[in-house]
């Protein structure tokens, strides 16, 4: 669009940013206050075809729309029809592109919020599951412990066994049967021991689980 290049072109322009730089400011003081502007500050509201400026904020925009349209009055003084018109259609797309983007800052903010808001419960989901995972992982581990120690109490059962019917095949054996004897006394022995950490380990179990 092309406008006339006269003094009331640029009163209609320096009223419009004006009243826009008011509305930037405005809209920075309450963005400033939202939770879900964290994830669009750092980030350049415009590309840098169309602003010099680089800002989350709004603010810088006008302002660089206000110097311009200062320049643009110079420009008008020298004569310069063509640098003018140039000027003048720039500030134009700028104008518009900062009314558009303030009209729209609700909506992007409600996007912004919707992905803070999954972000939030991604994180807290997260941290359920690491909490979860702290009370059943050592009732997990007790049920491993608790297996490993009734394998173990299988297998001296068996060697138990295996020495009580070498020691019946050699009754008449004395020195051997005392060796065997001493044999199954140590394996019987360990066997209480085993039995005893099985009962600990049941008793951690039925704690852990209660806790859960």
């Amino acid at each position: 669009m092309k406008a006339s290049i006269n003094q009331n072109a640029i009163n209609r322009l320096s009223a419009i940013i004006s009243a826009l730089t008011e509305q930037a400011k405005a809209t920075d003081k309450h963005n400033s206050g939202l939770k879900s502007h964290r994830l669009i500050e750092d980030n350049a509201l415009f590309s840098n075809a169309l602003f010099l400026s680089q800002s989350d904020k709004f603010l810088p925009y006008a302002l660089e729309i206000g110097r311009r349209i200062s320049e643009l009055q110079r420009l008008m003084q020298s004569g310069n029809k063509m640098l003018v018109q140039a000027l003048l259609e720039s500030i134009e797309q700028q104008l518009q592109a900062l009314i558009n983007a303030l009209g729209a800052n609700e909506a992007l903010h409600q996007n912004a919020n919707v992905r803070l808001n999954t972000r939030t419960k991604r994180r807290q989901q997260q941290q359920y599951r690491q909490a979860a995972q702290k009370v059943l992982q050592p009732s997990h581990q007790l049920h491993q412990k608790l297996a490993e120690h009734h394998e173990f109490e299988r297998r001296l059962l068996a060697m138990i066994t295996d020495r009580e019917r070498l020691r019946e095949s050699s009754r008449n054996q004395s020195q051997n049967n005392q060796k065997l004897a001493a044999e199954i006394l140590a394996l019987h022995q360990r066997l209480g021991r085993c039995r005893q950490a099985i009962s600990v380990i049941e008793r951690d179990i039925e704690f852990a689980e209660k806790r859960q």
